[in-house]
């Protein structure tokens, strides 16, 4: 068995999704080309003197870190390497995420003319879904009577429940009838009966931010909808620990960035002015 074909079997075995397969490969692929070593003869420094490579090379923060985890997880979990490479992560620059106003959203959905592509977008949006948690959604993951759908297998390889709006379950309904699926079937197909891409929907958002004049409309894709919903539950006055739970957050430090995105932040008087 080649390099990839294990790194492939063990990361499906762990369920990891197609695009951190691909991820995991291609870096590993790139070590070995750059390192011209067999996997046995691989030192830590050869693996520090390939990350160094790479920040010459002006790589990112989040680039190295990638790379580093990817090298790790082959040597430490697929060849049971007793080398334990601990070498410090590369910071990254935290960046405020980009979300849309509110009717910036709505704009955006207007524009959409397609009814199926419409209901889609509306998805991710109404409940913070990541694009591949939407394509992956089966008829069976909704339970239209009691408002929530299930996330199966999510990042993480975690279940959770996301929120079904009211305003959405009539369309659904009409969708699963019209097209008549099963609950094994996926809830979103294709015209050609298939799963869509990530890359497809995330045409259909460009698509629709371009056409609803959406400034820097080329920024804009469907994780910009998750951190919409996000900052707008908190603006409705949800609290930290709602987002962490609906986003599927282990860590509250990972939903806090939302409390700076929302008007409530922005709304707080700075102290000089009641002096």
């Amino acid at each position: 068995m080649n390099i990839n074909e294990q790194i492939f079997k063990e990361l499906s075995r762990r369920r990891y999704s197609q695009r951190t397969i691909e991820t995991y490969i291609n870096c590993v692929e790139k070590f070995f080309k750059w390192c011209k070593k067999e996997p046995r003869q691989v030192t830590k420094k050869d693996i520090k003197e390939f990350l160094e490579y790479l920040n010459e090379r002006k790589m990112s923060g989040n680039t190295l870190n990638v790379n580093l985890m990817a090298i790790k997880f082959y040597f430490e979990q697929i060849l049971r390497r007793r080398m334990k490479i601990d070498f410090r992560y590369s910071k990254t620059p935290t960046r405020i995420q980009r979300f849309l106003t509110k009717e910036e959203t709505r704009n955006l959905i207007d524009s959409i003319k397609n009814i199926k592509h419409q209901l889609i977008i509306c998805l991710i949006y109404s409940a913070g879904l990541r694009v591949s948690e939407l394509i992956n959604l089966k008829v069976k993951d909704l339970f239209f009577e009691q408002g929530y759908g299930f996330v199966r297998n999510g990042k993480g390889r975690k279940d959770r429940v996301f929120i079904l709006a009211k305003n959405l379950l009539v369309p659904l309904k009409k969708l699963i009838d019209k097209e008549n699926l099963n609950q094994e079937d996926l809830l979103f197909k294709t015209n050609q009966n298939r799963k869509y891409s990530v890359r497809s929907i995330e045409k259909m958002v460009k698509n629709s931010a371009r056409i609803s004049e959406i400034k820097n409309w080329k920024e804009i894709h469907p994780h910009t909808l998750r951190h919409s919903f996000a900052t707008h539950i908190i603006e409705n006055g949800n609290s930290l620990t709602d987002v962490q739970s609906l986003l599927g957050h282990k860590s509250p430090e990972t939903s806090l960035i939302y409390t700076h995105c929302s008007g409530k932040m922005i709304g707080i008087k700075s102290p000089i002015e009641s002096l």
